[in-house]
């Protein structure tokens, strides 16, 4: 079977690194759902406001698998235990193929796009299905994961003075960035294996550099954003 993309996605991930593991773990996080020509008609969308949250079947475009690479190393153990590829979700596995719930914010039948929040999606994300959440069948009370019972710690995040100067600038034109920045960094999106408190780090979002590093007066390892930086690439 041959599956052509109906959709992509357009948001506030230009790149892999800093977006949460899960969706919904940064709500603030908004991308528009943008249909393929044959798809990008009213009718296909008609309704879909009855609904407050859809499930995105899409493809892992930027990555890779290898053939007869059966384990993984799962962020969520450290990426020091290896566990079989079935057993986690790993973005890398056979047909490159992700499952992710996404809530409607608003549907613009005029463009046929629908915008959503609380992705996990990297730019130009090609989306192969669209179907609705239901709650009373996709909600399953009682399941478990021995290994993500809980949703990953968060930690706090401080802004500099000059981070702080530059959203202030930036606020009439992206008001969601600052909670945005809070919630992608929150997340801790740094390599496990990383020691250093010193090391600064960069997360694209929408067109700007976030440079961060670890806060020297968090003693819990919160984080501090050093500047909020146009990118010109």
């Amino acid at each position: 079977m041959e599956i052509d993309p109906i959709a992509h996605i357009k948001g506030c991930y230009p790149e892999k690194f800093g977006i949460p593991r899960q969706p919904s773990l940064v709500p603030e996080a908004e991308a528009t759902i943008i249909f393929e020509k044959p798809y990008r008609h009213e009718n296909f969308i008609r309704g879909i406001e009855a609904h407050s949250h859809l499930w995105l079947t899409f493809g892992f475009h930027q990555n890779s698998w290898h053939e007869g690479q059966a384990m993984v190393r799962p962020q969520r153990l450290g990426g020091n235990k290896k566990m079989g590829v079935f057993a986690t979700r790993s973005s890398f596995r056979p047909n490159g193929l992700g499952l992710s719930a996404v809530k409607i914010k608003r549907v613009d039948y005029e463009r046929v796009e629908i915008i959503i929040s609380g992705h996990d999606l990297v730019n130009g994300t090609p989306i192969y299905c669209i179907k609705p959440y239901i709650p009373y069948s996709d909600s399953i009370l009682d399941a478990t994961s021995d290994f993500a019972e809980e949703a990953p710690p968060r930690f706090n995040v401080r802004f500099s003075d000059e981070a702080e100067k530059t959203l202030t600038i930036l606020t009439g034109r992206y008001p969601q960035l600052k909670p945005l920045i809070e919630g992608v960094v929150a997340q801790d999106p740094t390599p496990k294996f990383h020691k250093d408190p010193e090391r600064i780090y960069g997360v694209l979002l929408y067109e700007f550099n976030i440079r961060f590093k670890r806060d020297p007066l968090d003693e819990m390892g919160g984080f501090l954003v050093l500047s909020i930086e146009r990118d010109l690439k």
